[in-house]
């Protein structure tokens, strides 16, 4: 699909129900709940080494010096290599699950059109995709410290078309980034509302249900709150004839 094709789809989308796309979310979900539970796992196992990096040298400060880690007693100095690597740590994260998720939602179209795929959880990852996503992710980012430094309101608009920006580079991985973000901003402005509301709903919707399965659960239920966007996009846009399956 060429941009100005997805721009036409974008400006000629009708309007969505939240009803239907929920649950249509909850019958997609029964068919994708162990995909979204493997693709959490992954990205707990590629991420946990640098958390352990980044916390591993305070948590032996702490315990050979109690009293370094108190307020008055932290060396600034000592501090700035901590923030740092905070920071390209935070950037690393969004590209693992900026990656994982885009080539979840490519499963999910397989599994929701009963396309035959292999589940391949790190698509987006390898080449040639792989520095589309890390310009992506860093965009993303940006967005996302830009708008926290503006304070609330802002961080609560970028929500949209930053999910949005990662189901759209899933589905058109040809297109430009810049191409990418536009069209995340233009689906995000016109259909902001209900997909923030499917947001907030379909979070809150997969905590509940797994703390109920005593918090484990909620490795199980987390990739809920993913769907809303694809049905977003899925019912805005649509697929190619091709990409569908043959009747």
């Amino acid at each position: 699909m060429t941009f100005s094709e997805l721009q036409s789809k974008i400006n000629a989308a009708k309007p969505l129900d939240f009803g239907t796309i929920f649950n249509n979310c909850i019958e997609l979900f029964k068919k994708v709940w162990v995909q979204g539970l493997i693709m959490i796992l992954i990205t707990i196992a590629m991420l946990a080494p640098f958390y352990i990096i980044m916390y591993l040298p305070m948590v032996a400060m702490g315990i050979w010096n109690p009293e370094a880690l108190q307020d008055n007693n932290v060396n600034p100095f000592l501090m700035i290599p901590f923030v740092v690597f905070m920071l390209v740590f935070t950037f690393f994260a969004m590209v693992i699950a900026f990656g994982l998720k885009a080539s979840f939602y490519r499963i999910c179209k397989a599994k929701d059109l009963g396309l035959v795929e292999k589940d391949d959880y790190f698509y987006y990852l390898k080449k040639p995709y792989l520095v589309k996503v890390v310009k992506l992710a860093l965009i993303s980012y940006g967005i996302s410290l830009l708008a926290a430094m503006l304070c609330v309101l802002p961080i609560l608009y970028v929500i949209v078309p930053i999910s949005l920006m990662n189901v759209i580079f899933a589905f058109n991985p040809e297109l430009a980034v810049g191409d990418i973000v536009k069209s995340s901003f233009d689906l995000g402005n016109r259909k902001w509302l209900i997909t923030f509301g499917l947001i907030v709903i379909s979070g809150l919707f997969a905590e509940v249900i797994g703390l109920v399965l005593c918090g484990v659960g909620l490795l199980i239920t987390a990739s809920f709150s993913y769907l809303p966007v694809y049905y977003i996009y899925k019912d805005s846009v649509g697929f190619e004839p091709y990409e569908l399956p043959l009747e």
